[in-house]
């Protein structure tokens, strides 16, 4: 593990009639123009299934179900490194609206791993292709 920072994230695998959502990182985030599972850092006090609740609405306007939990993941940077916490969810309301992403797309599983992805996100991408 990277000596440095150490953050925690979730992110959301939105799965919607055999498609998934993903998210391409806008020109203010790190790691701008890669895509990603939506998601973010978790608060002081969370529970990753409450920050991801919070930050799914936060980022794109959409309520959430959980449904199953992937394992853990952590990636590191140079200067940090993250531990995903990847968890495998339904819309139950809202549209999407960008509020920090450039994009988003839906995409079959098989389409998934032609995207440029950021680095943290690629071990969770594998294990749920794998487990599908």
């Amino acid at each position: 593990m990277n000596p440095g920072k150490l953050i925690h994230v979730s992110c959301a695998i939105i799965e919607k009639e055999g498609l998934v959502l993903v998210t391409r990182r806008g020109p203010q985030m790190s790691h701008p123009g890669k895509w990603e599972f939506p998601g973010g850092k978790l608060n002081s006090g969370e529970t990753p299934e409450q920050c991801l609740v919070r930050e799914i609405q936060e980022e794109l306007a959409l309520g959430i179900e959980i449904t199953r939990q992937l394992r853990p993941s952590t990636h590191d940077y140079p200067n940090l490194s993250v531990t995903l916490y990847p968890f495998i969810c339904t819309i139950t309301g809202g549209a999407i609206l960008l509020h920090e992403h450039s994009a988003f797309a839906w995409l079959t599983p098989s389409q998934l791993a032609t995207l440029d992805w950021a680095e943290a996100d690629i071990p969770v991408l594998h294990h749920y292709l794998a487990q599908r």
